[in-house]
């Protein structure tokens, strides 16, 4: 990214916090100032986080910053734990290591073109293992977990597309301050919703005050999409009313047999009782109107919206003699969500449901706050009803239930999703090889090709499934000095550039690759 196309960017950012009612407007205009005269681009970014901090309304930690490093982060196949078993299928993506240094590297080719973006944060040191001993000294405090979202968030925010979506998990201490913090980086135009999942049937007993059977998912959109729709399934469409009395009086044009009548036929005429005002004479012959009628009432839609709803095959019913006019379309309607998700909404299960899919895999007291796959399911779908070839990513990805989300979604419908999946490779007693090694790719290593490393498959959901096979590119981060000159040991030597979606390059051309890419990599945390 050049200095000039960051800065204009910055400048757009602070310019949405205005619209935003984040961002004073005398505020901005100083700042502006300040970044159009700004020696570089990480000056920049720090001038405007001066503008990004909801002081006002007390909500304020201290962020880390990045700041420029002499080292270059970049992604190395790891042949190990890779797999095909499909060369004509598609491939997903497993990044093990720290997931701010990956996501930068995602820049490098999926900027603006992620879909769904699924994580589920850590929300304390009980749930991370040595994780929180080796970065959070043990405990994961708010100001920790705010501060180690922050830049994730800004990252993940350049990675979605323009109808893309982030959902995350959260619980109900950290919800209101993880919420300010999506508003601050998304904008709270961009708050689509708080969905309420039942994430138990059995809540622990222990409180004398109240047993916890819910969890929290945010929801934003990268932009706002007019006309934008998400779905919970589909519904019978029914009939429902044209006629609303909040609308003003308007005129339309029923072309010959677009009216259903339940009423004799006949010729009719207006007549004080009627819901609607007719003009002129119809006349009604084998329960449909064989002349047009044109008529006057409180309608939701103009003409150009009915005739445009008669040619998707809508039809409109008169039930009774008052006529009062519904509409009937063709096909099952889609339901929009209830920010509600448990059973009797939709076939979404628990943490109950995740610890038994888990144990079907072989996998036993690996994790104890797994999400189920029907859950991730139900949000992927969600925002792309009918979109079946998408990228999804979880950079907090665990033990892989996104993959297997995805990977279960494609086989329901002949789908080509792809997923990206980063997590650290941290131990616990449970997984003394570290969690990618013990558990995430071995899970799927065996729902993808239908048996482990080691080729067994003495795990339950071997006996009652079929492998959905596609192939696995597993990813380290690794790391190379920007001055380190020893011949093949080079940033251009190391760098494959083939894992970042690109053919073999010429020598000139890598040189300029590397150059004009991965600058971002080298930007690092303050501790």
């Amino acid at each position: 990214m050049t200095k000039i196309n960051g800065i204009q960017e910055i400048l757009a950012d602070l310019e949405k916090r205005v619209a935003d009612k984040i961002l004073e407007q005398s505020n901005f205009d100083l700042l502006k100032k300040l970044v159009e005269n700004a020696g570089s681009l990480d000056e920049a970014i720090k001038i405007a986080e001066l503008g990004t901090t909801y002081k006002r309304t007390g909500f304020h930690f201290d962020k880390r910053l990045e700041k420029q490093s002499n080292t270059i982060s970049y992604l190395k196949k790891n042949s190990e734990l890779s797999f095909v078993t499909d060369p004509d299928a598609i491939t997903h993506k497993l990044i093990i290591g720290d997931n701010y240094p990956a996501l930068l590297n995602l820049l490098i080719e999926y900027k603006d073109s992620i879909d769904v973006i699924y994580i589920d944060p850590p929300y304390g040191k009980d749930s991370m293992g040595e994780f929180a001993e080796t970065n959070y000294d043990n405990a994961i405090t708010r100001d920790n977990l705010l501060s180690m979202l922050y830049p994730r968030l800004y990252v993940a925010k350049q990675l979605l597309s323009e109808n893309g979506v982030i959902f995350c998990s959260i619980d109900d201490k950290n919800q209101a301050y993880v919420k300010c913090l999506f508003d601050e980086i998304f904008g709270e135009s961009n708050f689509i919703g708080t969905y309420f999942w039942k994430r138990t049937e059995t809540p622990p007993s222990l409180s004398y005050k109240i047993r916890r059977k819910l969890e929290y998912v945010l929801c934003y959109q990268a932009q706002d999409v007019p006309q934008r729709k998400f779905a919970q399934g589909l519904v019978d469409g029914g009939d429902a009313p044209l006629l609303n009395s909040g609308n003003p009086v308007g005129k339309l044009t029923f072309p010959i047999g677009s009216v259903k009548f339940n009423v004799s036929d006949g010729i009719y005429t207006n007549k004080d009782n009627h819901r609607i005002e007719l003009i002129g004479q119809i006349e009604v012959k084998d329960g449909v109107n064989v002349t047009p009628i044109e008529a006057k009432g409180h309608f939701k839609w103009g003409q150009s919206n009915l005739d445009n709803e008669i040619k998707t095959g809508t039809y409109f019913l008169i039930k009774s003699n008052e006529f009062s006019i519904r509409y009937q379309k063709p096909e099952k309607a889609t339901k929009v969500p209830s920010n509600v998700i448990d059973m009797e909404e939709v076939e979404v299960g628990t943490n109950e449901t995740a610890a038994k899919e888990l144990s079907e895999l072989g996998f036993s007291g690996d994790f104890d706050y797994a999400k189920p796959v029907s859950l991730i399911k139900y949000l992927i779908k969600m925002g792309f009803w009918e979109e079946t070839s998408i990228k999804v990513l979880d950079f907090f990805a665990g033990s892989g239930t996104t993959g297997q989300a995805v990977l279960e979604l494609n086989a329901d419908d002949s789908g080509t999703r792809q997923f990206i999946l980063i997590t650290s490779n941290e131990t616990t007693p449970t997984t003394p090889n570290g969690v990618v090694k013990d558990v995430t790719s071995k899970r799927l290593k065996r729902i993808m090709d239908g048996k482990c490393y080691d080729d067994t498959t003495n795990y339950e959901w071997a006996k009652r499934n079929l492998p959905y096979g596609d192939n696995l590119l597993v990813l380290d981060m690794e790391e190379v000095s920007n001055f380190e000159a020893v011949a093949s040991k080079t940033a251009f030597d190391v760098i494959d550039e083939t894992l970042y979606g690109n053919g073999k390059f010429t020598v000139q051309e890598k040189i300029e690759w590397v150059c004009n890419n991965f600058e971002v990599t080298q930007k690092r945390l303050e501790e």
